[in-house]
């Protein structure tokens, strides 16, 4: 089987956004090849290149997100006139305008069927083909005409209050973030050579990343599947509190819609978690559709750790991920503070790196604090005082390996407010390790009865389920184990590979044959593809001529040659 991997910030670059999870999935499909299709962020990650890739990585074509590029395509009269007219439809569907629904903050409630919807989506695909027939959109996109068309849609009746409030900055910045979100519309990855000859378009995360797939589904009929690990939309959310009510309640719209229409195009959606599947419900994917795919861990690393629960030290309590804000290390050092209290050995290890300058200033605050708890305690008037708080990072000679963090602790500490899926709790519970959690994103879900899970911001319940458990050897022992079976079981790697090889699978068979098979006569001949030709083997008979539409409808054209596939760059394997 041939698939097309999507993403955007993520696989093959070093520093991207599920490069772990798709190469773990590439390189455990091996049967299948895989053709990848990136669309980068940043400058800096260009620069810093790709990861080895595997020898089932037939090609890698990217695209820029973070550029203004110069398509120098000029449009003519009546090409001007179509894109103002799908624009403008677009835009009013965002606004509300021409009789649509408002679109709340919290995105479209309506289901895929509505007339908003279908709207939207004859707007997004008409700039589509329009730009295939022209070469391009950014300089249409980027235009004078786009942001007085956008200013006509809010201030149109029927536009909900936000829009007709949006002031010129409001509207250059919503044309801008557009031009960069729709940019794949003017991409040459759509023709038979390209998207159309894969078997299956695989988004490995929503938004722009399964745009691309969308219109491999429109223009050539390839079946989608989107996965996301973290809901876009709420990404969009959470990251853009700040932006003017205009611009906040615009993007809002699109996103939502362009949620909705991934959804309602793929065949199947799939999410790391129930929370972020009920995020995907609430945005309009059908629920037959949604699939629960857990993320894959490698179980090996922590293999010896968790078969020698007896190498804990029990008066350790141990924090590993990311140090940022959300991770409120706050409320966990006053946690500690009242643990003290009661456990007086009790010692705490804080193990990780910042998250950019924010996570760095928030290191410093916690290192503040936490000398100003715990003031060096020394047991004698001549020894020097320990402070029992530690902050130190992975790599180090104490702890080489994330494992070593884990080993080092009887009780394995989260005190998140925002998370999406744990991956610390994860790997302490392949470690054996019992865990005390805020109840926050996937947690309880990942959980599942094997820790303890606390409200979040609440440091006397943190307090008190650590101190349980510091106090109860045979339950932490208990819990340990039955965290362990439960990772195993549901979180390993091969658990999440099999389970996107069966999707694969079921989606293909499913998925109507898109090419047509001729004689020598030029006849088309039925019932002449097999059902193994569906079955990832590389045959070694020569495949007859095939005929590839151009559109998803029934329509045949004339024969061409399967095209040589443009391997990945020497020096990215």
């Amino acid at each position: 089987m041939r698939i097309g991997l999507l993403t955007e910030g993520g696989y093959p670059y070093v520093s991207g956004d599920a490069r772990l999870w798709c190469d773990r999935l590439v390189r455990g499909l091996g049967q299948h090849e895989f053709d990848v299709y990136a669309l980068s962020r940043s400058q800096h990650q260009e620069d810093e290149g790709w990861i080895p890739l595997p020898p089932n990585v037939r090609r890698v074509r990217t695209a820029p997100l973070w550029m203004v590029e110069d398509d120098e395509v000029v449009l003519g009269r009546r090409a001007r006139r179509r894109f103002t007219e799908c624009f403008g439809e677009l835009a009013a569907v965002l606004s509300g305008a021409s009789g649509g629904a408002p679109t709340s903050a919290k995105g479209p409630s309506e289901d895929s069927s509505t007339p908003e919807a279908d709207r939207f989506a004859n707007a997004l695909y008409g700039l589509a083909e329009l730009a295939r027939e022209e070469g391009g959109l950014a300089g249409a996109f980027r235009s004078e005409a786009a942001v007085r068309t956008l200013e006509r849609a809010c201030r149109a009746p029927g536009a909900h209050r936000a829009a007709r409030e949006a002031r010129v900055p409001d509207l250059l910045a919503v044309a801008a973030h557009l031009e960069r979100a729709l940019r794949p519309l003017s991409l040459d990855w759509y023709e038979d050579a390209g998207l159309g000859a894969v078997d299956l378009c695989h988004a490995a995360s929503g938004g722009p990343a399964a745009l691309p797939g969308l219109l491999a589904r429109h223009f050539t009929g390839v079946p989608l599947l989107v996965t996301e690990y973290g809901v876009r939309l709420r990404t969009h959310y959470l990251t853009a509190p700040d932006a003017p009510p205009a611009v906040r309640s615009l993007l809002a719209a699109f996103h939502g819609r362009l949620a909705a229409e991934a959804y309602a195009r793929a065949e199947v959606v799939t999410s790391g978690n129930r929370h972020a599947r009920r995020w995907q419900e609430r945005c309009g994917a059908d629920r037959e559709k949604l699939r629960t795919v857990y993320p894959g861990m490698a179980a090996r690393p922590f293999a010896e750790v968790g078969e020698s629960p007896e190498c804990a030290d029990p008066d350790t309590l141990v924090w590993v991920g990311r140090v940022e804000p959300a991770k409120d290390l706050v409320s966990l050092l006053h946690a500690f503070a009242e643990i003290r209290k009661r456990q007086p050995r009790t010692r705490l290890r804080i193990v990780g790196t910042p998250a950019g300058s924010e996570g760095t200033a928030y290191l410093g605050h916690c290192r503040s604090l936490a000398a100003q708890l715990f003031p060096d305690e020394a047991e004698g008037p001549h020894a020097d005082g320990d402070n029992p708080v530690s902050f130190e990072e992975i790599g180090g000679p104490e702890l080489p390996a994330p494992a070593d963090a884990y080993a080092s602790g009887a009780v394995t500490v989260l005190s998140s407010v925002v998370e999406g899926f744990p991956i610390s709790l994860v790997e302490a519970m392949l470690c054996g390790r019992v865990t005390v959690s805020t109840d926050v994103g996937a947690v309880v879900e990942v959980i599942g009865g094997t820790g303890l899970v606390v409200p979040p911001r609440n440091p006397r319940a943190l307090a008190e389920a650590c101190v349980a458990l510091l106090r109860d050897p045979e339950r932490r022992a208990r819990l340990g184990a039955a965290a362990r079976a439960r990772a195993l079981e549901l979180f390993t790697v091969e658990q999440n590979i099999e389970a996107f090889h069966g999707i694969y699978l079921e989606i293909v068979s499913r998925a109507p044959i898109r090419r047509v098979v001729l004689d020598e006569s030029g006849a088309p001949l039925p019932f002449a593809v097999p059902a193994e030709d569906h079955v990832p083997i590389r045959w070694a008979a020569p495949s007859p001529s095939l005929v590839t539409h151009d559109g998803p409808r029934w329509a045949t054209g004339r024969p061409v040659r399967a095209t040589a596939a443009v391997p990945a760059p020497e020096g990215a394997r």
